[in-house]
């Protein structure tokens, strides 16, 4: 097992990850292509998960693992509304349409409404990172 620095100091890695991934989205979106902005909005969710499950100890090779641990860990326990896990949910089914469906397309007005849920998904996360504390992250 990594030490507790160097743990932390990935944990820091994903969360800016995170920000960098919703920033990303945002410059897909204003480019026009909202579908790639979905994929950069799931990641951007997808990387601060694994901060705050990594923050936890855990760490998942999955999607799917991580998904199921991110519920368990935190809506089953009531660190976060479970409308957040749902939130989490319908942008990984938004993602894989997005890769895997060809012609598959969003709308930019429900795009932006994600982004926005997103950017409240990770502030609503951020406390839950006891590395993040120190303040030396996004």
């Amino acid at each position: 097992m990594k030490s507790e620095a160097q743990r932390a100091h990935v944990v820091r890695y994903w969360w800016a990850q995170a920000h960098a991934s919703l920033a990303s989205a945002r410059r897909e979106l204003e480019a026009g292509v909202p579908t790639f902005a979905i994929n950069r909005l799931y990641y951007a969710a997808f990387y601060g998960v694994s901060a705050a499950l990594l923050d936890r100890q855990k760490a998942f090779r999955k999607h799917t693992g991580v998904r199921a641990a991110f519920h368990r860990e935190f809506m089953k326990t009531g660190l976060l509304d479970v409308e957040w896990g749902k939130f989490y949910d319908q942008l990984f089914e938004d993602r894989h349409e997005g890769d895997y469906i060809a012609l598959m397309t969003f709308d930019s007005a429900y795009v932006e409404q994600q982004l926005t849920r997103c950017t409240q998904f990770l502030e609503r996360l951020r406390p839950l990172i006891a590395s993040l504390a120190d303040g030396h992250s996004p």
